[in-house]
């Protein structure tokens, strides 16, 4: 069986007309950077009814041809990734069995814009994303690897080998080299090549995205919880207990961030148990915003309130002790039948290391923004009103500081993955044979000179995540403005 091209037979076509779309959307991008500096201050001029316009030329025409060859760009990606879903290998060579495999992430991909856009009218913020064209693209690169995460992690529609399976005669192999000996049923290609260790670096590409799609967002919204609750209350009642918090806040950040990282993930710190201690008082964090917001809201609905209360705070109470609980570590509160989960060890000591980490800054961001809108009308209407202190903060000041959270919200994540990449590379807290991105980069590094094919996927999937994140930020903060 002979090795794999990039783009196969399709490539003869298509791939000189992506050549040329390439160098000359380079050059109009270049000229419209150029152009941008040399005429900034006339592009627009002043209508007789006082309404501003653009002055027209050269700029006008380079970004117009920006944005027809850009588009024209994407029109040939598609034709790509559509011949290859449909033709696969054979056709489209490495290209078309990387887009027939992730048939399903498309798919999804598909769905969901189709149904947000429809329906983004009713959708609030999020609809509104679909307004802006840079909220749509680091929307559509984020939901990528979401979608791949979760499709290769859980379902494992989407590997082609097992991610740790070692084949003789792969070792370093290029990227659309046959597998040796492949038996009926079994994926002829190392569609990426294969490692130092024979692994397929395809699918331990998707694996490492599972890693970092379970870590990364919910490791953030635990270190959101945890910054809320304190922060909240920090900036609305100010004095003595913002002072102690803030000043609690400012000792962990005096840490540089790898040198905590670098404390917490050590195996003689983690044999202690702190690690340990330490999920159980964070994680308890998410369990007491919940009550409080439940609480606040119902306060005035006892026969509601209490029995929701009972229901919610069991279910939650129980998940937190499950994260909690590990059998044969410092903290094994539940017995092993009622153990909902089993959270590997170095997964749960980068997880409580990333909470750690970020909750003072959300609270730092928290606390300043309550003590702007605490000022505000409407809050002195609903303190008139007879309000609580944890309902103004909870449904007064927190909905109204939706914008900044949101946005800085995806920003974390974004910084999440790089900490958590950051650690890999280091060979901190995940085990060595852990897919995820940061271990393979280390891997592939002390090879980088022979062979550069098992280190740039994992560095490039990081950079697009990161770079679909801040994007995704942009578009929402630009359309949290408009509100």
């Amino acid at each position: 069986m002979e090795p794999l091209t990039w783009t196969g037979a399709v490539g003869q076509f298509l791939d000189p007309v992506a050549y040329v779309l390439a160098i000359v959307f380079a050059i109009a991008l270049l000229a419209q950077i150029v152009l941008s500096l040399v005429t900034s201050g006339a592009r627009v001029v002043t209508n007789p009814d006082g309404t501003l316009s653009s002055a027209g030329g050269p700029y006008d025409l380079a970004a117009s041809a920006v944005r027809w060859i850009g588009l024209a760009l994407l029109v040939v990606a598609i034709l790509y990734i559509g011949i290859g879903v449909v033709g696969g290998p054979g056709a489209v060579g490495i290209v078309g069995g990387m887009a027939q495999q992730l048939l399903p992430v498309w798919i999804a991909l598909i769905v969901t814009f189709v149904v947000s856009i429809k329906y983004k009218r009713k959708l609030g913020l999020y609809g509104k994303l679909f307004d802006s064209t840079v909220g749509m693209i680091g929307f559509a690169l984020v939901m990528f690897w979401v979608f791949a995460g979760v499709m290769a992690g859980v379902f494992d529609w989407i590997t082609t080998h097992d991610s740790l399976s070692q084949v003789s005669g792969m070792k370093n192999k290029g990227p659309g080299t046959p597998l040796f000996g492949a038996e009926d049923g079994e994926y002829a290609w190392y569609l990426l090549g294969g490692d130092n260790l024979a692994r397929d670096v395809f699918s331990r590409l998707f694996k490492g995205a599972w890693v970092v799609v379970q870590i990364a967002p919910l490791a953030t919204l635990f270190a959101f919880m945890v910054g809320i609750t304190l922060g909240l209350p920090a900036g609305y009642y100010g004095g003595r207990l913002d002072t102690i918090l803030s000043f609690l806040a400012n000792l962990i950040l005096a840490f540089p961030v790898i040198l905590l990282f670098y404390l917490l993930v050590t195996p003689e710190i983690v044999a202690t148990g702190i690690p340990n201690y330490m999920a159980t008082v964070l994680f308890v964090f998410p369990l007491v915003f919940v009550a409080v917001l439940l609480n606040s809201r119902f306060y005035t609905q006892p026969s509601l309130r209490t029995p929701l209360l009972i229901v919610v705070l069991g279910v939650l109470g129980w998940i937190y002790l499950s994260l909690i609980s590990d059998a044969g570590s410092k903290v094994a509160v539940l017995p092993e039948f009622l153990d909902l989960f089993d959270i590997p060890a170095g997964i749960l000591v980068v997880f409580v290391s990333v909470v750690f980490v970020n909750a003072p800054t959300v609270f730092r961001i928290v606390r300043g923004l309550a003590l702007d809108i605490k000022t505000r009308d409407y809050v002195a209407a609903a303190q008139t009103r007879g309000e609580g202190p944890w309902y103004i903060m909870l449904w007064e000041i927190l909905p109204n500081a939706r914008g900044p959270l949101i946005v800085d919200f995806c920003l974390r994540i974004g910084y999440t993955t790089i900490l958590l990449g950051t650690l890999g590379f280091f060979g901190l807290g995940l085990e060595s044979e852990s897919p995820d991105w940061g271990t393979t980069i280390n891997t592939g590094r002390q090879l980088i000179r022979a062979y550069v094919h098992p280190l740039l996927p994992p560095a490039i999937s990081l950079m697009t995540l990161v770079l679909g994140l801040n994007l995704l930020a942009d578009g929402l903060r630009e359309e949290s403005l408009k509100d």
